[in-house]
């Protein structure tokens, strides 16, 4: 049973740093994209950034890049989001997801598999 757990979230002030956890357990994830999605009040979920669990390229929302980064540590079957330079508009719920690598790194939500239950992230102003 494939399990996607987060963790990290909180409030914190405008220009500050978080970093959000998703601890994954259930399968082997090597041929898996991992990817980071928030969603907040009154709109609909929007995807932040994915990779592949085995690595290379990363796909980043153009609202985020410059500031948030995934990474993973195989380890610990554990998959980061770093997000720095916090602003208001970052606040939302952030969810973990997985799905089967086909050859593309998707970006609908719809394309995802798994999901974790949720994080919330408020930055003040």
């Amino acid at each position: 049973q494939v399990q996607l757990v987060e963790s990290g979230g909180g409030l914190v002030q405008a220009g500050g740093s978080l970093r959000l956890s998703c601890a994954a357990s259930g399968r082997t994830f090597t041929d898996y994209l991992m990817g980071w999605f928030r969603q907040a009040p009154g709109k609909e979920r929007e995807f932040v950034t994915t990779s592949k669990w085995s690595g290379g390229s990363a796909f980043v929302a153009d609202s985020v890049k410059g500031r948030f980064t995934i990474s993973r540590d195989n380890a610990k079957n554990t998959v980061y989001l770093q997000m720095n330079s916090l602003k208001a508009e970052d606040t939302a719920v952030y969810y973990c997801a997985a799905s089967r690598f086909r050859g593309s790194y998707y970006q609908r939500a719809n394309e995802y598999d798994y999901w974790g239950q949720g994080t919330q992230v408020t930055v003040s102003s």
